[in-house]
């Protein structure tokens, strides 16, 4: 194992624990490519924990776009990006998946309302649903397009999943992810969000939940005819359903303190999602 892969399966276990689990449940000869693709989203991931405006984020997205078409400086001492282009070459991912999802993330950088479900679901399609189809490419090219659709709506609800458990973050810098059309449904602002309103952030977060629990059972309704070769892809996937019934227990809790599954729990969801 190279140095780089070290490196990036390092970078998964320290800030990504939900895919590192996941990657035991990969064929070995695969976890290289999985561990640089979800180190890479990783790195996008966090750009904005580590800027303070956002022209620097945009600038580190385009040293990203630089990486994958070959002109980015540094990169070959970058253990990521060494890492991520190896796997591109080898896998023959579309680079243009990267590109999207690049764009598509440079929306973190900025505290704009999300406009609508559909809005989100874009949001979510480009960025949590193009890794899952990555990985899965990874994983078997010749079955992953077969999956798209279930992939699409995987990345939604991991999606829902991770902006709920981000809320006190989001909430301190006055970001909101939730769907402003689904904020009004549920008769609250975004203002009312991030000032914690008692009745109507409830109802946002119900509603939030119901939205993630309908694209989590989109997907799920594929899995039995999915190949266990691809299924790693989607085990990130498989703990949503359980992060949503913790946020809803949690109720206004989850504003303030993120909810999190246990790891002998996300163990036992990865494995039960391989043997269905």
């Amino acid at each position: 194992m190279s140095e780089s892969t070290d490196e990036c399966i390092r970078l998964v276990e320290a800030e990504d624990r939900d895919r590192a689990i996941s990657l035991a449940f990969a064929p070995a000869d695969k976890r290289s490519g999985l561990a640089a693709l979800y180190a890479f989203d990783v790195e996008i991931a966090r750009i904005r924990d580590k800027v303070s405006q956002p022209m620097p984020g945009e600038i580190r997205l385009q040293w990203w776009r630089d990486v994958l078409s070959g002109d980015g400086e540094g990169a070959a001492a970058h253990p990521v990006a060494a890492a991520l282009s190896e796997t591109i070459e080898r896998h023959q991912l579309p680079r243009s998946a990267f590109d999207r999802l690049l764009d598509a993330r440079i929306f973190d950088l900025y505290d704009d309302p999300m406009p609508s479900r559909e809005a989100f679901e874009a949001y979510a399609g480009e960025t949590a649903s193009t890794l899952i189809m990555l990985a899965a490419m990874i994983l078997s090219r010749g079955e992953a397009d077969r999956f798209s659709d279930a992939a699409g709506h995987a990345g939604v609800a991991t999606m829902v999943a991770g902006v709920l458990r981000s809320l006190p973050v989001h909430r301190a810098r006055g970001q909101v992810y939730l769907p402003a059309d689904l904020l009004a449904a549920a008769g609250c602002t975004a203002g009312d969000l991030v000032a914690g309103e008692d009745e109507p952030s409830s109802r946002a977060l119900a509603a939030m939940v119901a939205f993630g629990r309908d694209h989590d059972r989109a997907w799920r309704q594929d899995l039995a005819d999915m190949p266990r070769a691809v299924r790693p892809a989607f085990l990130p996937a498989a703990l949503a359903a359980s992060y949503l019934d913790r946020i809803e227990q949690a109720g206004l809790a989850a504003l303030d303190t993120p909810v999190g599954i246990g790891p002998l729990r996300k163990t036992f969801l990865c494995w039960r999602t391989m043997r269905i």
